[in-house]
């Protein structure tokens, strides 16, 4: 079993960064991919970005392509989004997922995660 854990959500003008953390417990996170993934009000939830289980192979929605980076450290059961030039459209709350054990690889497909955090809010001010 996997639990994962949000946080570093908030309040940010447009422009702004934040950097989002995602605590994992289970020793099957170290053999998952993982993602993040975000809900706006009235909306589906989306994918946004995913990380390979070694971290070397990383994958983005076209909407946070070059303003946000996924990464992890297995070493302390942790994967992050730094999210820069922060919009508007950007508020949501935001997910962390993880795949089931031994599915190592990126996935933008909501169906292919398990596992998913309780989520932590996003509010980017014009």
């Amino acid at each position: 079993q996997v639990q994962l854990v949000e946080s570093g959500g908030g309040l940010v003008q447009a422009g702004g960064s934040l950097r989002l953390s995602c605590a994992a417990s289970g020793r099957t996170f170290t053999y998952a991919g993982m993602g993040w993934f975000r809900q706006a009000p009235g909306k589906e939830r989306e994918f946004v970005a995913s990380v390979s289980r070694s971290g070397t192979s990383t994958y983005y929605a076209d909407s946070v392509k070059g303003r946000f980076t996924i990464s992890r450290d297995n070493a302390k059961n942790s994967i992050y989004l730094q999210m820069n030039s922060l919009k508007p459209e950007d508020t949501a709350v935001y997910y962390c997922a993880a795949r089931d054990t031994y599915y190592n690889n990126y996935s933008s497909r909501l169906d292919d995660y398990k596992y998913w955090g309780q989520g932590t809010q996003v509010t980017v001010s014009s």
